[in-house]
């Protein structure tokens, strides 16, 4: 099957991303005048960005060219696979050691509702006090499932479902036909470009892939 879709034209910078301007405008804001916080929670649907916009703001607040095979600064975890204390409890460690060359040190949480309370307390403890060369940013599904003492210690972004407009736009970003006599490409979607890679196998010839 290849490298799936969604991977493969994720976007690379905050002007390819698309459905999120409230989002991109307040972030290119904030690295313009170099206000970047200490910690951001990014909540949202699948397959809206969540996780390009966090791997993209690492490499624009340290001023690197993104790359997709990360940078040693920019620290990518899978609280699903990283669920304990003891996990956190090495970040907590770790957070205390400089970056290598970047200006900033940059830890990128994702699904971290999966943690164990245990870890989300020392995470809490990590997020009281972080060195000013730390940034984390922790992604999750639904805001409700994370404690409000560590959304309150975060600025929080909160990520739109992707309309038909958007996606129509996505697609021709990357030349991409979406128009399929067979396929309701926008029902299968339903505002999320990770579910393109269902419709693959009906889509390829559409794509010329």
């Amino acid at each position: 099957m290849g490298l799936a879709l969604y991977r493969k034209y994720r976007p690379r910078s905050l002007d390819e991303i698309v459905g999120q301007d409230h989002i991109t405008d307040l972030l290119k804001t904030a690295i313009k005048n170099d206000r970047i916080a200490h910690a951001y929670l990014l909540t949202g649907p699948r397959g809206v960005g969540k996780t390009s916009i966090a791997r993209i703001l690492a490499f624009s607040i340290n001023g690197l060219k993104y790359s997709d095979k990360g940078h040693i600064d920019i620290i990518e975890i899978d609280a699903a696979s990283n669920t304990g204390v003891d996990n956190i409890r090495d970040l907590k460690d770790k957070v205390l050691v400089a970056p290598t060359v970047a200006k900033k040190k940059v830890y990128i949480i994702d699904e971290v509702h999966m943690l164990s309370k245990s870890a989300f307390n020392a995470l809490l403890k990590t997020l009281e006090e972080p060195p000013e060369y730390v940034v984390i940013i922790l992604i999750v599904h639904n805001e409700r499932s994370i404690l409000s003492t560590v959304k309150s210690r975060c600025v929080n972004i909160k990520f739109n479902k992707l309309s038909d407009k958007d996606i129509k736009k996505y697609f021709l970003k990357n030349d991409l036909n979406f128009e399929d006599k067979n396929i309701n490409v926008f029902k299968v979607l339903d505002g999320s470009l990770n579910n393109i890679d269902f419709i693959r196998d009906d889509y390829d010839e559409l794509l010329n892939l």
